[in-house]
């Protein structure tokens, strides 16, 4: 064999080697046209994910988890049907403190109103935003944060809108009234993507946003009595666009492993990759670090798909004229100082989406599985992708799920930490307040280990009177296989 024949040969071992280890679950049931929304919770309070996704026609399937094979049960417990209006941004959240998640769905027809489906025990989905204030009429909705941003305990709620100003509502006694209207949150932009993260570390929660049709980005930081946009001081408001360009959504993670949540935003143009510089600011490292391709994304999120102990990143793009649209998606691994490599072609079965990305560990091995949706391709569909890692490398992880005092799921944007026996920082996880184009979750946050041994878990909540840090040491991770470690907010 030719020396040029051998370096084909081990380019292609390299190429073969390379690809992302995932394989298709249950596609027959998952391939529904028009596929907007994914959402994940445990709806059910039964110890495992359930999966929730808008169509174009109005209807919400939910997917109950059976011990990892998903089971369609929406029509059976209220969910809305074919014939309502379309609904987007759904997103997860215990608004009435019961102990089960309510879901809520925004109206993209700006003449209809969102839906918030109240969760009675796990057995019946009730439309009650009439009732507690969140119609919110004349949106259109891509994203919807469940949020504590005032920081008293409940969750408040932040609807993005593509289409008008945005909205913030706080939650009193489980009614929702708009706050900071006409300033601050209330931003008139047209805007996508949503995320909620503490960037000045002052124990408050801060809010990212994406903007479309060639506006600047946000960042509004929280005074708690006023929000003032301080992205261009703090270096994300984004570069020069044209009409055509724009942010679609932002993903929230600690890529460098540096103990401080970096920002992605995939856009319609080159992506940015805000690196946190830990003193308010942050610096574009797209570039520099292999994630700033040109393209037409929407949906982003971070995940360990190797178990390596470093984040990597799922893009979802598209290209071709309206009614045309096909996936151009692109799959990131994290090579740390050499940067990021697309390990995904063309031809992959993964290359599915063109709307929603979400990692999730739904069947509870220790692999962190894709979750895509696919609205425009002439196939469409929700589909999701199982981790095919060796046992070995699924069992290098730890699941950590956060909640409040009363074990309740409104803890979003509470931050863990892991460290080794030296203190070193070995990853970052927020818990997500979403973000991510049309997509959501309410779940234990996922960390990949280099390697099995004790750790120390540092959890911190956002107060009124600063960060408060829980830890717990001296965690050995094995010990947790096929479940999380339950850490409650401390009184």
């Amino acid at each position: 064999m030719t020396r040029l024949a051998l370096l084909a040969a081990g380019a292609a071992l390299t190429l073969q080697a390379a690809a992302p280890p995932f394989a298709p679950l249950q596609a027959d049931l998952f391939a529904v046209p028009n596929s907007y929304s994914n959402a994940w919770g445990d709806y059910d309070n039964d110890g495992d994910l359930d999966l929730a996704v808008s169509l174009g026609t109005g209807e919400v399937r939910l997917y109950r988890n059976d011990k990892g094979v998903l089971v369609s049960v929406g029509a059976q417990v209220g969910m809305p049907q074919a014939g309502s209006h379309e609904l987007r941004g759904l997103s997860w959240g215990d608004f009435d403190q019961d102990g089960d998640i309510d879901l809520l769905g925004g109206s993209t027809p700006t003449d209809k109103l969102t839906k918030v489906l109240r969760n009675d025990g796990g057995t019946r989905f009730v439309d009650v935003a009439a009732e507690i204030g969140l119609t919110i009429p004349g949106r259109s909705a891509r994203q919807t944060n469940w949020v504590d941003y005032d920081n008293d305990g409940d969750l408040d709620v932040y609807s993005s809108d593509r289409a008008g100003d945005n909205k913030l509502f706080q939650n009193t006694g489980g009614k929702f009234a708009q706050v900071f209207a006409g300033a601050g949150p209330t931003d008139p932009r047209p805007t996508v993507g949503a995320c909620w993260l503490d960037m000045d570390d002052d124990g408050d929660l801060d809010l990212f946003l994406a903007n479309q049709a060639g506006a600047a980005d946000a960042m509004w930081r929280n005074d708690r009595t006023a929000f003032v946009d301080v992205a261009a001081s703090a270096g994300v408001a984004g570069p020069a666009r044209t009409k055509e360009e724009g942010g679609v959504g932002c993903a929230v993670g600690d890529y460098d492993n540096d103990g401080r949540l970096d920002i992605f935003v995939p856009n319609y143009g080159h992506n940015q990759l805000y690196r946190n510089n830990g003193n308010g600011t942050f610096t574009d490292v797209a570039a520099k670090v292999g994630v700033g391709v040109e393209n037409h994304a929407v949906g982003s999120d971070w995940g360990d798909i190797d178990n390596d102990g470093d984040l990597d990143l799922s893009v979802i793009s598209y290209v071709g004229a309206p009614g045309a649209q096909q996936p151009q998606n692109a799959l990131f691994r994290n090579d740390g100082a050499a940067g990021f490599v697309n390990v995904l072609t063309g031809d992959s079965p993964l290359n599915a989406a063109d709307h929603a990305s979400q990692f999730v560990d739904f069947d509870g091995d220790g692999g962190i599985d894709l979750s895509v949706t696919d609205g425009y391709g002439p196939r469409g569909g929700h589909f999701l992708f199982r981790n095919t890692s060796p046992a070995a490398v699924k069992a290098r992880s730890l699941s950590v799920l956060v909640l409040d005092a009363k074990g309740h799921h409104t803890r979003f944007g509470a931050e863990v930490r892991l460290r080794d026996a030296s203190g070193r920082v070995l990853g970052t996880r927020q818990v997500l307040t979403g973000g991510g184009y049309n997509s959501q979750r309410a779940a234990p946050v996922h960390f990949g280990l280099a390697r099995l041994e004790p750790v120390t878990v540092e959890v911190t909540f956002m107060s009124n009177s600063g960060r408060k840090m829980q830890a717990l040491r001296n965690v050995r991770p094995a010990d947790y296989a096929g479940k999380s470690l339950v850490v409650r907010q401390a009184n």
